[in-house]
């Protein structure tokens, strides 16, 4: 008899939780990606290097993006 596992939901049932969630991910990725560009310059890996910029880039607008999201959702449930 196969068991069935329960699908483990979202711990907070505040509807920004995945916002901010993601927005943090976002802005971690902003950082971390910095070690991987560093790293790939020390070994005079050009291309990659170039490659981490644009994730980080990519990761820094979505970041920005999120912030406004947030920041006009805060606004609009506080009136």
């Amino acid at each position: 008899m196969a068991t069935m596992v329960k699908e483990i939901s979202s711990p907070l049932k505040d509807k920004n939780y995945d916002l901010i969630h993601a927005l943090q991910m976002s802005l971690e990725h902003v950082y971390r990606i910095q070690t991987y560009i560093s790293d790939a310059e020390e070994r005079g890996d050009k291309e990659l290097a170039a490659w981490f910029r644009k994730i980080q880039e990519n990761n820094r607008k979505s970041s920005e993006q999120g912030k406004q999201i947030l920041i006009d959702r805060l606004q609009h449930e506080n009136g």
